[in-house]
């Protein structure tokens, strides 16, 4: 990835996102100087040398948002298309009808029972959806249908070795790289509202205290009534939205079960951590105009609870039967990673629980975490600051988690088995679990079990670098965010608000603006007059000579020093002295 530039009487390309050298390229009518393109090699010349690079690709303008998103998708290896062959296999199962070559006979027909999804706004793929009503002794009777990929995608067709290879979607700002081809993700697999779809059902009776009583499964097909939006939903339940038919009921119902199943979590030490998800919007012209940053409201706690029950519910199903499948594994965190937690929020003043005297038991460190996520949110919300550099700490005393083919509980759900099965459209995790399902419910073929084994570490690792790449994208989009609001008010000196969200030896970084939603770093080369040594718990910066502290959580001025947008970085300044 390059920018076009004239050097003399030549044209070079100068490396966009990285560091590098220039190098001459062949001119090019379709690409022009100040251009973001993509440059390919030259190949053997006619005396034995090599020729020249070539454009393959213009992408737009380094100054555009959108244009470089799409460079930087393909610069971290994101091919923006799907193998010919898996296209078209993805392009003759959607040809052949939403209900696939599949007899709806051989399913539960649940098309007349009231159904509806609920989704972000910009939601495409819909892959579940909800029926639920109240029963008579006052519990709830709830179905989480969630789309039949396993229909349409064979095992060890081109279709499933490109999901495999691919085995998450990649969502980055006004872009998506799909896991499967849009016929699919976007089409016969979806669950929109009006279509028959075929979907695998998890049925569940769930009591008045919010425990899952019963739980079964099967291949049905639905037709949804309703496609609800979070934003809606809470509109509706904050009574600012009517409820219709025959939907209202159902939406009432799920509402209702989702607040028992909460109160019954609640005594589970499970890890809770408050966050928002960031959207962002672009104009026409692929500038980005705003980010808006989406906080879990009631509405995204009603679907996270029901597809908790669901996925427990499978997990356990496959688990007493030894059906090879993966299992989302989160395990219990290292005692001695708690204890240095502890001691980190200690030395911040903020409240922890008692710590056990004798050697620390790993459940025990487990719960002890639970207990100090729950404290850590109260002391935030009392204290109006500190959530993002706190709940980082919490995060970073816990492992990560990852999928194997053993079930090894997940901690941080405090679930005893737990597996990915809601999302098969977009993680191929999920689409294994299915199969195993659907092995022993509709006679399926068992999945290998040496093929699952190898599934865990590589879908694992497919999904880390998913997250590296979204989350250095949104950094990419809000330096040019920053950018237009710091040209848009004409004061690159203007000050900021912001609150310490993470601390090294060479300085703090600092979320600020409206919403924290920027970060940058300080360097403390930039803080004169002291000498600036990081305390051993990593959580404060003391000045050697005046005392002075910089501590995780603090709110702090900062201006803008420099933007490298390509690269997502801020370099910050303090509020007021030199440069």
């Amino acid at each position: 990835m390059a920018v076009l530039r004239r050097k003399g009487k030549f044209m070079v390309a100068e490396p966009f996102f990285e560091p590098g050298t220039q190098i001459v390229v062949s001119r090019d009518h379709k690409a022009a100087v100040g251009d973001l393109v993509v440059v390919s090699a030259g190949g053997p010349g006619r005396r034995g040398g090599s020729r020249r690079a070539v454009i393959s690709r213009r992408l737009g303008k380094p100054d555009v948002a959108r244009d470089v998103i799409r460079g930087f998708m393909l610069a971290r290896g994101l091919r923006g298309v799907f193998d010919p062959a898996a296209e078209n296999e993805a392009r003759r199962a959607a040809e052949s009808g939403p209900l696939g070559e599949a007899e709806p006979a051989g399913r539960r027909d649940l098309r007349e029972l009231a159904t509806f999804t609920i989704d972000p706004v910009t939601a495409r793929d819909y892959d579940d959806a909800i029926s639920a009503e109240t029963r008579p002794d006052g519990g709830w009777r709830v179905w989480v249908h969630i789309a039949d990929v396993s229909a349409f995608v064979r095992p060890r067709s081109a279709l499933d070795r490109e999901a495999y290879e691919r085995s998450t979607s990649v969502y980055v700002p006004g872009a998506v790289e799909p896991m499967l081809p849009g016929s699919l993700s976007n089409g016969v697999c979806s669950l929109v509202a009006g279509e028959d779809r075929l979907t695998v059902t998890v049925e569940m009776m769930v009591g008045a205290r919010g425990r899952v009583e019963t739980a079964s499964m099967y291949r049905s097909v639905i037709r949804s009534d309703e496609r609800l939006d979070y934003d809606r939903v809470d509109r509706i339940f904050a009574g600012a939205e009517p409820l219709a038919e025959p939907w209202g009921e159902p939406l009432r119902a799920a509402r209702a079960v989702s607040a028992a199943i909460g109160e019954a979590r609640s005594g589970q030490s499970a890890v809770v951590l408050e966050s928002a998800e960031p959207e962002f919007s672009f104009d026409r012209q692929g500038h980005v105009r705003e980010e808006r940053l989406v906080a879990q409201t009631e509405s995204h706690r009603v679907i996270e609870r029901l597809m908790i029950a669901a996925n427990e519910a499978v997990a356990a199903f496959l688990d007493e039967r030894k059906i090879p499948c993966l299992f989302r594994v989160h395990e219990r965190p290292e005692p001695s990673s708690v204890l240095r937690l502890v001691d980190q929020l200690v030395s911040l003043g903020v409240p922890t629980p008692p710590v056990p005297r004798e050697q620390m038991a790993p459940q025990e460190a487990a719960d002890l975490v639970g207990e100090i996520s729950v404290m850590v949110a109260d002391w935030v919300r009392r204290s109006g600051h500190g959530a993002r550099a706190l709940n980082s700490l919490v995060l970073r005393s816990l492992k990560q988690a990852y999928y194997d083919h053993r079930n090894l509980g997940h901690a941080g759900l405090a679930s005893p088995r737990y597996c990915h099965f809601t999302s098969p459209i977009r993680r191929y995790p999920d689409l294994i679990c299915h199969r195993a399902l659907l092995s022993a419910v509709a006679g399926e073929s068992r999945p290998d079990p040496a093929f699952v084994t190898g599934a865990g570490p590589w879908t694992s690792s497919r999904e880390r670098s998913a997250m590296v790449i979204e989350r250095d994208a949104d950094d990419i989009v809000r330096c040019f965010l920053l950018e237009s609001e710091l040209y848009g008010n004409g004061d690159r000196s203007a000050e900021f608000s912001g609150e310490v969200v993470g601390l090294i030896g060479a300085g703090a970084f600092v979320a600020f603006g409206e919403g924290l939603k920027y970060q940058g770093m300080l360097p403390v080369r930039r803080l004169r007059g002291d000498w600036w040594e990081l305390n051993e718990e990593g959580t404060i910066l003391v000045g050697t000579r005046n005392g002075g502290t910089i501590r995780l959580g603090d709110p702090i001025q900062v201006r803008v020093g420099q933007i490298d947008a390509a690269r997502g970085r801020v370099d910050l300044l303090p509020a007021s002295g030199p440069n």
